[in-house]
């Protein structure tokens, strides 16, 4: 298996989404996966933040958050 570290650096609903999005996929086939958020990715660290803005696709932070903190994936800042 292989490790991921996924980084944000950006306060952007678009990134974030796909952040966790590509990371639950990694964990969820076996892989070992963190979370890092720099500079201005720091924002999605504030646990009072809206994660339920949708993206235009349909999807938003809260679809996948859940699971990587359900599995203990790791989420530094």
């Amino acid at each position: 298996m292989a490790n991921f570290l996924f980084v944000v650096s950006q306060d952007d609903n678009e990134k974030m989404t796909r952040c966790y999005q590509f990371a639950k996929i990694a964990h969820e086939k076996g892989h070992t996966v963190n979370v890092f958020l720099i500079d201005g990715g720091v924002m999605w660290a504030d646990t009072g933040r809206d994660h339920d803005i949708r993206t235009p696709t349909g999807d938003c932070p809260n679809d996948y958050l859940p699971y990587l903190v359900e599995h203990e994936v790791p989420i530094g800042v």
